[in-house]
Protein backbone atom coordinates (compact mmCIF):
# COMPACT_ATOMS: atom_id res chain seq x y z
CA UNK A 1 0.00 0.00 0.00
CA UNK A 2 0.81 3.26 -0.43
CA UNK A 3 -0.13 6.29 1.16
CA UNK A 4 -0.87 9.66 -0.69
CA UNK A 5 -2.16 13.07 1.14
CA UNK A 6 -3.19 15.78 -0.76
CA UNK A 7 -2.89 19.59 0.51
CA UNK A 8 -3.56 21.96 -1.65
CA UNK A 9 -6.58 22.39 -4.33
CA UNK A 10 -6.06 25.26 -6.00
CA UNK A 11 -3.90 28.28 -6.14
CA UNK A 12 -4.33 30.14 -3.03
CA UNK A 13 -5.59 26.82 -0.81
CA UNK A 14 -4.69 26.59 2.67
CA UNK A 15 -1.02 27.70 3.51
CA UNK A 16 -0.80 25.96 6.53
CA UNK A 17 -1.98 22.24 5.09
CA UNK A 18 1.07 21.03 3.71
CA UNK A 19 2.56 21.44 7.41
CA UNK A 20 -0.36 19.89 8.57
CA UNK A 21 -0.52 16.99 6.66
CA UNK A 22 3.24 16.15 7.53
CA UNK A 23 2.71 16.35 11.15
CA UNK A 24 -0.85 15.12 11.28
CA UNK A 25 0.49 11.39 10.87
CA UNK A 26 2.62 9.08 8.48
CA UNK A 27 2.37 9.24 4.88
CA UNK A 28 4.84 8.00 1.69
CA UNK A 29 3.62 10.92 -0.89
CA UNK A 30 2.05 14.11 -0.51
CA UNK A 31 0.87 16.32 -3.51
CA UNK A 32 -0.57 19.40 -4.49
CA UNK A 33 -2.65 21.08 -6.98
CA UNK A 34 -2.43 24.32 -8.07
CA UNK A 35 -3.57 24.86 -11.62
CA UNK A 36 -6.83 25.62 -13.17
CA UNK A 37 -7.91 26.83 -16.23
CA UNK A 38 -7.96 30.84 -15.07
CA UNK A 39 -5.21 29.98 -13.08
CA UNK A 40 -2.39 29.56 -16.44
CA UNK A 41 -3.94 32.97 -17.16
CA UNK A 42 -2.82 34.32 -13.76
CA UNK A 43 0.28 32.47 -14.59
CA UNK A 44 0.99 33.84 -17.84
CA UNK A 45 0.48 37.20 -17.05
CA UNK A 46 3.23 36.54 -14.34
CA UNK A 47 5.73 35.35 -17.01
CA UNK A 48 4.64 38.80 -18.85
CA UNK A 49 6.12 40.84 -16.23
CA UNK A 50 9.04 38.44 -15.59
CA UNK A 51 10.17 35.35 -17.90
CA UNK A 52 11.91 33.57 -14.38
CA UNK A 53 8.32 34.33 -13.28
CA UNK A 54 5.19 31.18 -14.20
CA UNK A 55 4.86 29.13 -11.49
CA UNK A 56 3.17 29.26 -7.92
CA UNK A 57 4.95 31.10 -5.80
CA UNK A 58 3.75 29.97 -2.58
CA UNK A 59 4.23 26.46 -3.16
CA UNK A 60 7.68 27.74 -2.86
CA UNK A 61 7.46 29.18 0.44
CA UNK A 62 5.72 26.34 2.07
CA UNK A 63 8.64 24.23 0.28
CA UNK A 64 10.69 26.76 2.42
CA UNK A 65 8.62 26.09 5.48
CA UNK A 66 7.82 22.23 4.94
CA UNK A 67 10.59 20.68 2.62
CA UNK A 68 13.15 19.29 5.75
CA UNK A 69 10.11 18.41 7.90
CA UNK A 70 8.94 15.69 4.42
CA UNK A 71 12.95 14.61 3.92
CA UNK A 72 12.98 13.99 7.91
CA UNK A 73 9.63 11.86 6.89
CA UNK A 74 10.43 10.20 3.89
CA UNK A 75 7.83 12.10 2.43
CA UNK A 76 8.23 12.44 -1.31
CA UNK A 77 6.84 15.51 -2.69
CA UNK A 78 4.67 15.81 -6.07
CA UNK A 79 3.07 18.77 -7.76
CA UNK A 80 1.99 20.76 -10.56
CA UNK A 81 3.04 24.06 -8.85
CA UNK A 82 5.73 23.98 -11.70
CA UNK A 83 2.76 25.57 -13.77
CA UNK A 84 4.63 27.55 -16.96
CA UNK A 85 7.57 27.21 -15.59
CA UNK A 86 8.33 23.78 -14.44
CA UNK A 87 12.14 24.46 -15.08
CA UNK A 88 12.51 27.56 -13.03
CA UNK A 89 10.78 26.52 -10.03
CA UNK A 90 12.62 23.14 -9.88
CA UNK A 91 15.92 25.69 -9.94
CA UNK A 92 14.62 27.52 -7.44
CA UNK A 93 13.88 24.84 -5.09
CA UNK A 94 17.33 23.35 -5.65
CA UNK A 95 19.32 26.23 -4.83
CA UNK A 96 16.99 26.92 -1.59
CA UNK A 97 17.02 23.42 -0.40
CA UNK A 98 19.81 21.13 -2.04
CA UNK A 99 17.51 18.00 -1.96
CA UNK A 100 16.93 15.97 -5.12
CA UNK A 101 14.48 17.61 -7.59
CA UNK A 102 12.81 16.21 -10.52
CA UNK A 103 10.65 18.38 -13.37
CA UNK A 104 8.69 17.28 -16.13
CA UNK A 105 8.81 19.23 -18.96
CA UNK A 106 6.71 18.75 -23.00
CA UNK A 107 3.74 20.54 -22.13
CA UNK A 108 4.18 23.60 -23.57
CA UNK A 109 2.90 24.15 -27.38
CA UNK A 110 2.86 27.80 -27.52
CA UNK A 111 4.94 27.35 -30.80
CA UNK A 112 2.02 25.97 -32.17
CA UNK A 113 -0.64 28.35 -31.08
CA UNK A 114 1.42 31.95 -31.33
CA UNK A 115 -2.12 33.75 -31.10
CA UNK A 116 -2.19 32.31 -27.19
CA UNK A 117 -0.84 33.50 -23.82
CA UNK A 118 -0.66 29.72 -22.71
CA UNK A 119 -0.94 26.58 -24.89
CA UNK A 120 -0.30 23.79 -22.63
CA UNK A 121 -1.04 20.19 -22.97
CA UNK A 122 -2.44 17.97 -20.63
CA UNK A 123 0.58 15.38 -19.62
CA UNK A 124 -0.08 12.26 -17.71
CA UNK A 125 2.04 10.09 -14.78
CA UNK A 126 4.47 8.65 -16.71
CA UNK A 127 7.25 11.20 -16.57
CA UNK A 128 6.17 11.73 -12.70
CA UNK A 129 7.02 8.06 -12.31
CA UNK A 130 10.25 8.22 -14.35
CA UNK A 131 11.42 10.94 -12.18
CA UNK A 132 10.26 8.96 -9.14
CA UNK A 133 12.39 5.96 -9.86
CA UNK A 134 15.38 8.48 -10.64
CA UNK A 135 15.13 9.17 -6.70
CA UNK A 136 13.83 12.68 -6.66
CA UNK A 137 12.37 13.75 -3.45
CA UNK A 138 10.29 16.59 -4.97
CA UNK A 139 9.04 16.27 -8.22
CA UNK A 140 7.17 19.79 -9.97
CA UNK A 141 5.06 19.41 -13.53
CA UNK A 142 3.31 21.79 -15.62
CA UNK A 143 -0.04 20.82 -16.77
CA UNK A 144 -0.45 17.71 -16.07
CA UNK A 145 -4.08 15.72 -15.74
CA UNK A 146 -5.21 16.30 -11.56
CA UNK A 147 -5.36 12.70 -11.18
CA UNK A 148 -1.62 12.16 -12.26
CA UNK A 149 0.02 13.44 -9.44
CA UNK A 150 -1.61 10.16 -8.02
CA UNK A 151 -1.20 7.88 -10.24
CA UNK A 152 2.58 8.82 -11.25
CA UNK A 153 3.65 8.21 -7.55
CA UNK A 154 1.25 4.87 -7.45
CA UNK A 155 2.50 3.37 -10.67
CA UNK A 156 6.26 4.11 -9.65
CA UNK A 157 5.91 2.34 -6.33
CA UNK A 158 3.71 -0.71 -7.78
CA UNK A 159 5.96 -1.08 -11.24
CA UNK A 160 2.85 -1.13 -13.11
CA UNK A 161 3.23 -1.49 -16.74
CA UNK A 162 1.64 1.30 -19.00
CA UNK A 163 -1.27 -1.26 -19.89
CA UNK A 164 -2.27 -2.31 -17.13
CA UNK A 165 -5.92 -0.19 -17.41
CA UNK A 166 -7.99 -1.58 -14.03
CA UNK A 167 -5.10 -0.28 -12.09
CA UNK A 168 -4.47 3.03 -14.11
CA UNK A 169 -8.44 3.98 -13.53
CA UNK A 170 -8.42 2.80 -9.79
CA UNK A 171 -5.61 5.23 -9.14
CA UNK A 172 -6.92 7.82 -11.52
CA UNK A 173 -10.22 7.75 -9.39
CA UNK A 174 -8.01 8.33 -6.12
CA UNK A 175 -6.42 11.10 -7.75
CA UNK A 176 -9.90 12.32 -8.88
CA UNK A 177 -11.38 12.00 -5.24
CA UNK A 178 -8.14 14.11 -3.90
CA UNK A 179 -7.59 16.60 -6.37
CA UNK A 180 -10.08 19.11 -4.69
CA UNK A 181 -8.53 18.93 -1.58
CA UNK A 182 -11.40 19.52 1.56
CA UNK A 183 -13.59 19.27 -1.25
CA UNK A 184 -13.98 15.41 -0.37
CA UNK A 185 -13.86 15.65 3.35
CA UNK A 186 -17.13 18.23 3.62
CA UNK A 187 -15.73 20.83 1.94
CA UNK A 188 -18.80 22.67 -0.09
CA UNK A 189 -20.96 19.73 0.64
CA UNK A 190 -24.35 20.12 0.15
CA UNK A 191 -25.70 18.54 3.26
CA UNK A 192 -22.76 20.36 5.32
CA UNK A 193 -25.35 21.10 8.48
CA UNK A 194 -24.73 17.09 9.27
CA UNK A 195 -20.96 17.29 9.40
CA UNK A 196 -18.69 19.31 11.33
CA UNK A 197 -17.87 21.76 8.25
CA UNK A 198 -16.02 24.30 10.34
CA UNK A 199 -12.56 23.33 8.98
CA UNK A 200 -12.34 20.08 7.37
CA UNK A 201 -8.79 17.94 7.07
CA UNK A 202 -7.35 17.30 3.85
CA UNK A 203 -7.69 13.74 2.31
CA UNK A 204 -5.58 11.01 2.04
CA UNK A 205 -5.32 7.55 -0.06
CA UNK A 206 -4.20 4.64 0.53
CA UNK A 207 -4.06 3.20 -2.89
CA UNK A 208 -3.35 -0.65 -3.01
CA UNK A 209 -1.39 -2.84 -5.91
CA UNK A 210 -4.56 -3.73 -7.75
CA UNK A 211 -5.47 0.34 -7.76
CA UNK A 212 -8.49 0.07 -5.31
CA UNK A 213 -8.11 2.07 -2.67
CA UNK A 214 -9.34 3.80 0.81
CA UNK A 215 -9.96 7.44 1.03
CA UNK A 216 -9.06 8.51 4.56
CA UNK A 217 -7.95 11.58 6.61
CA UNK A 218 -5.88 12.38 9.65
CA UNK A 219 -7.46 11.15 12.88
CA UNK A 220 -8.78 14.47 14.94
CA UNK A 221 -9.04 16.78 11.93
CA UNK A 222 -12.64 18.13 10.70
CA UNK A 223 -14.92 17.27 8.09
CA UNK A 224 -15.89 13.95 7.44
CA UNK A 225 -14.96 10.86 4.83
CA UNK A 226 -17.90 9.30 4.11
CA UNK A 227 -19.82 7.48 0.97
CA UNK A 228 -21.54 10.83 0.16
CA UNK A 229 -18.68 13.51 0.63
CA UNK A 230 -16.85 11.03 -1.89
CA UNK A 231 -19.43 10.46 -4.25
CA UNK A 232 -19.91 14.83 -4.13
CA UNK A 233 -16.35 14.33 -5.09
CA UNK A 234 -16.69 11.61 -7.53
CA UNK A 235 -18.45 13.47 -9.52
CA UNK A 236 -17.17 16.93 -9.55
CA UNK A 237 -16.74 18.01 -13.57
CA UNK A 238 -17.64 14.02 -14.89
CA UNK A 239 -19.82 13.86 -17.89
CA UNK A 240 -20.17 10.55 -19.46
CA UNK A 241 -18.94 7.73 -17.21
CA UNK A 242 -16.32 6.79 -19.52
CA UNK A 243 -13.83 9.39 -18.58
CA UNK A 244 -11.10 10.04 -20.78
CA UNK A 245 -7.27 10.96 -19.40
CA UNK A 246 -4.10 10.55 -20.90
CA UNK A 247 -2.85 7.44 -19.08
CA UNK A 248 -6.68 5.32 -19.60
CA UNK A 249 -10.12 5.63 -20.07
CA UNK A 250 -11.62 5.44 -16.52
CA UNK A 251 -14.86 3.89 -16.44
CA UNK A 252 -16.59 5.51 -13.69
CA UNK A 253 -19.79 3.03 -13.82
CA UNK A 254 -17.67 0.56 -12.82
CA UNK A 255 -16.69 2.15 -9.27
CA UNK A 256 -17.94 0.65 -5.95
CA UNK A 257 -17.90 2.56 -2.79
CA UNK A 258 -18.22 1.14 0.85
CA UNK A 259 -18.22 2.55 4.37
CA UNK A 260 -15.24 1.30 5.53
CA UNK A 261 -13.68 1.58 9.65
CA UNK A 262 -11.31 5.34 9.06
CA UNK A 263 -13.26 5.90 6.01
CA UNK A 264 -14.46 4.75 2.03
CA UNK A 265 -13.47 1.80 0.23
CA UNK A 266 -13.33 2.32 -3.07
CA UNK A 267 -12.74 -0.84 -6.01
CA UNK A 268 -13.91 -2.40 -8.79
CA UNK A 269 -13.23 0.38 -11.30
CA UNK A 270 -12.02 -1.17 -14.97
CA UNK A 271 -10.22 0.65 -17.54
CA UNK A 272 -9.65 0.95 -21.20
CA UNK A 273 -7.06 2.56 -23.37
CA UNK A 274 -6.60 5.95 -23.75
CA UNK A 275 -7.38 8.27 -26.51
CA UNK A 276 -5.23 9.03 -29.66
CA UNK A 277 -5.50 12.81 -28.54
CA UNK A 278 -4.15 15.13 -25.61
CA UNK A 279 -6.26 17.98 -24.63
CA UNK A 280 -4.65 21.02 -24.96
CA UNK A 281 -5.41 24.27 -22.12
CA UNK A 282 -5.34 27.54 -24.27
CA UNK A 283 -5.69 31.18 -23.23
CA UNK A 284 -5.64 34.46 -25.11
CA UNK A 285 -6.07 38.44 -23.74
CA UNK A 286 -9.82 38.80 -24.94
CA UNK A 287 -9.74 42.39 -24.00
CA UNK A 288 -10.17 44.64 -21.04
CA UNK A 289 -12.91 44.32 -18.29
CA UNK A 290 -14.38 47.13 -16.00
CA UNK A 291 -17.49 47.20 -13.67
CA UNK A 292 -19.09 49.30 -10.85
CA UNK A 293 -22.34 48.65 -8.61
CA UNK A 294 -25.20 51.12 -8.17
CA UNK A 295 -27.42 50.87 -5.31
CA UNK A 296 -31.13 52.03 -5.91
CA UNK A 297 -32.62 52.66 -2.93
CA UNK A 298 -36.44 53.06 -1.85
CA UNK A 299 -39.35 53.99 -4.50
CA UNK A 300 -39.22 54.04 -8.31
CA UNK A 301 -36.46 51.15 -8.89
CA UNK A 302 -37.23 50.01 -12.30
CA UNK A 303 -37.13 53.71 -13.23
CA UNK A 304 -34.06 54.21 -11.50
CA UNK A 305 -32.12 51.56 -13.07
CA UNK A 306 -34.26 52.60 -16.64
CA UNK A 307 -32.50 56.28 -16.13
CA UNK A 308 -28.54 54.99 -15.52
CA UNK A 309 -28.75 52.34 -18.31
CA UNK A 310 -29.93 55.34 -20.83
CA UNK A 311 -27.49 57.75 -18.97
CA UNK A 312 -24.62 55.54 -19.52
CA UNK A 313 -25.38 53.98 -23.08
CA UNK A 314 -25.21 58.09 -24.51
CA UNK A 315 -21.79 58.31 -22.46
CA UNK A 316 -20.30 55.09 -23.54
CA UNK A 317 -22.35 53.48 -25.65
CA UNK A 318 -24.33 50.13 -25.39
CA UNK A 319 -21.54 47.93 -27.04
CA UNK A 320 -20.23 45.50 -24.76
CA UNK A 321 -22.13 46.42 -21.30
CA UNK A 322 -24.16 43.96 -19.55
CA UNK A 323 -26.84 44.66 -17.02
CA UNK A 324 -27.85 42.32 -13.77
CA UNK A 325 -31.10 44.24 -12.04
CA UNK A 326 -30.58 41.95 -8.18
CA UNK A 327 -33.73 42.73 -6.03
CA UNK A 328 -32.54 42.74 -2.73
CA UNK A 329 -34.77 45.47 -1.73
CA UNK A 330 -38.01 44.59 0.42
CA UNK A 331 -41.23 45.74 1.14
CA UNK A 332 -41.66 48.48 4.19
CA UNK A 333 -38.30 48.00 5.11
CA UNK A 334 -36.63 48.82 8.45
CA UNK A 335 -33.21 49.86 7.07
CA UNK A 336 -31.77 51.50 4.35
CA UNK A 337 -29.56 48.77 3.24
CA UNK A 338 -32.99 46.50 3.32
CA UNK A 339 -34.77 48.70 1.53
CA UNK A 340 -31.74 48.68 -1.61
CA UNK A 341 -31.53 47.37 -4.97
CA UNK A 342 -28.09 46.65 -6.74
CA UNK A 343 -28.02 47.31 -10.03
CA UNK A 344 -24.34 45.64 -11.79
CA UNK A 345 -22.82 46.69 -15.08
CA UNK A 346 -19.67 45.15 -16.81
CA UNK A 347 -17.98 46.30 -19.47
CA UNK A 348 -15.81 44.39 -21.76
CA UNK A 349 -14.00 45.80 -24.37
CA UNK A 350 -10.70 45.57 -27.08
CA UNK A 351 -10.12 49.21 -26.16
CA UNK A 352 -8.22 49.62 -22.81
CA UNK A 353 -9.36 53.74 -23.11
CA UNK A 354 -13.19 52.76 -23.20
CA UNK A 355 -12.53 50.52 -20.20
CA UNK A 356 -11.13 53.32 -18.68
CA UNK A 357 -13.79 55.80 -19.64
CA UNK A 358 -16.08 53.88 -18.25
CA UNK A 359 -15.53 54.79 -14.99
CA UNK A 360 -15.03 58.16 -15.41
CA UNK A 361 -18.41 58.49 -17.20
CA UNK A 362 -19.95 56.29 -14.38
CA UNK A 363 -18.98 58.72 -11.33
CA UNK A 364 -19.70 61.82 -13.66
CA UNK A 365 -23.36 60.75 -12.91
CA UNK A 366 -23.43 61.51 -9.18
CA UNK A 367 -25.19 64.43 -9.07
CA UNK A 368 -27.22 64.07 -12.05
CA UNK A 369 -28.74 61.02 -11.63
CA UNK A 370 -31.52 59.21 -9.55
CA UNK A 371 -32.48 60.28 -6.23
CA UNK A 372 -30.13 58.68 -3.71
CA UNK A 373 -27.16 58.28 -6.05
CA UNK A 374 -24.25 56.17 -5.09
CA UNK A 375 -22.14 53.02 -6.21
CA UNK A 376 -20.68 50.24 -3.57
CA UNK A 377 -17.13 51.51 -4.72
CA UNK A 378 -15.30 53.68 -6.98
CA UNK A 379 -14.73 51.90 -10.44
CA UNK A 380 -11.45 51.25 -11.45
CA UNK A 381 -9.06 51.94 -14.43
CA UNK A 382 -10.29 48.28 -16.16
CA UNK A 383 -8.12 45.22 -16.06
CA UNK A 384 -7.34 42.50 -18.92
CA UNK A 385 -9.78 39.37 -19.14
CA UNK A 386 -8.89 36.16 -20.45
CA UNK A 387 -10.64 33.64 -23.23
CA UNK A 388 -10.41 30.00 -22.66
CA UNK A 389 -10.82 27.34 -25.30
CA UNK A 390 -9.68 23.90 -25.36
CA UNK A 391 -7.62 21.89 -28.15
CA UNK A 392 -6.79 18.47 -29.27
CA UNK A 393 -3.64 17.56 -30.68
CA UNK A 394 -2.13 13.69 -31.42
CA UNK A 395 -0.31 12.78 -28.58
CA UNK A 396 2.81 11.64 -30.76
CA UNK A 397 3.27 15.26 -31.47
CA UNK A 398 3.88 15.89 -27.21
CA UNK A 399 7.35 15.44 -26.19
CA UNK A 400 7.01 15.07 -22.42
CA UNK A 401 10.61 14.86 -20.94
CA UNK A 402 11.22 13.55 -16.96
CA UNK A 403 14.24 15.56 -15.82
CA UNK A 404 16.54 14.98 -12.62
CA UNK A 405 18.51 17.77 -11.00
Amino acid sequence: MIRIGNASGFYGDRLSAMREQLEGGELDVLTGDYLAELTMLILGRDRMRDSSLGYAKTFLRQMEDCLALALDKGVKIVTNAGGLNPEGLARELKAKTGAKIGYVTGDDLRSRYPEALTANAYLGAWEIARCLEQGAQVVVTGRVTDASLVVGPAAAHFGWARDDWDRLAGATVAGHVLECGTQATGGNYSFFTEIDATRPGFPIAEVDEDGSCLITKHDGTGGAVTVDTVTAQLLYEIGPPEYPGPDVTTHFDTIRLEEHPGGVRISGTRGSPPPDTLKVCLNAVGGFRNSTTFVLTGLDVEEKAALVRRQLHDAVGADGLTWTLARTDQPDAATEEQASALLHVTIKTPDPQRAKGFSRAAIELALASYPGFHVTAPPGDGTPFGVYRAAYVHRDEVDAEAVVL
